[in-house]
């Protein structure tokens, strides 16, 4: 099975840790966040797996060279001339993936989900693309209708609403940085852009296609993004088998 790790971000809510390494080398209790989700992948049989570069790309490539890349087939995805966000970073890295489905990671998200039930939800589903979602409060959130399947995307703070499916009773849930995604997804990437994000992909394809959400409020999640995660990272790294 393969996997992709988003690790090219910048990292600018972990500063002044990011200041000399990226984000992806961020430790939680001694441990850098990318080894983290490699080997959390890997126990959950994801044999391959790309990472995305930009931000210090050059120590993530020693990091996997001094760790012999963890005994799993890795390979670079590299942004380092362009960061091309969620969905440019994707797309950059198409050649990659193959016929089957694949799972999508971001590299500072902490989670006890388990990775190869959710794959396998997925597989089962019929569902172009399934998204890891929480009830869970956030300035930015996915609309689902009853069935679970994707509708539209609000952001809070503005106000602002986009409907891709108008149906009623649509229900807000935040996403995971997550997700596992069938190649027939890349139809609705734009071919004139290089830099574009993932959720704009999912709202141009939601009205054509079936995205689902798959919720895990039974899982301990986190989002490492600032300093003052950490110490809460720490203690879900301590119930989290890496081996």
């Amino acid at each position: 099975m393969k996997a992709m790790i988003f690790a090219a971000g910048l990292g600018t809510r972990l500063r002044p840790l990011t200041n000399d390494r990226p984000k992806a080398l961020v430790e939680v209790a001694g441990v850098p966040l990318l080894e983290i989700i490699i080997k959390r992948l890997s126990m959950a049989g994801f044999d391959e797996i790309i990472i995305n570069i930009h931000h210090f790309g050059g120590k993530v490539i020693s990091f996997l060279n001094d760790h012999d890349y963890f005994g799993t087939n890795i390979y670079l995805s590299d942004e380092r001339d362009l960061l091309l966000d969620t969905g440019g970073g994707l797309k950059k890295a198409r050649w990659f993936f193959g016929d089957e489905p694949f799972l999508v990671h971001n590299v500072d998200i902490l989670t006890d989900l388990d990775l190869k039930a959710f794959y396998n939800h997925h597989m089962n589903s019929g569902a172009t693309a399934t998204v890891a979602v929480r009830n869970r409060t956030s300035s930015r959130q996915f609309l689902f209708d009853p069935s679970n399947r994707l509708s539209g995307w609000q952001n809070v703070k503005t106000g602002e609403q986009r409907i891709c499916r108008p149906q009623p009773d649509l229900t807000p849930q935040s996403f995971s940085g997550i997700h596992v995604i069938s190649p027939d997804l890349f139809r609705f990437f734009p071919d004139n852009k290089r830099v574009f994000s993932m959720i704009d992909v999912y709202l141009a394809a939601c009205g054509q296609t079936t995205i689902n959400a798959y919720n895990h409020d039974s899982s301990n999640w986190l989002d490492v993004g600032t300093i003052e995660s950490l110490d809460r990272a720490a203690d879900l790294l301590r119930h989290l088998p890496l081996e």
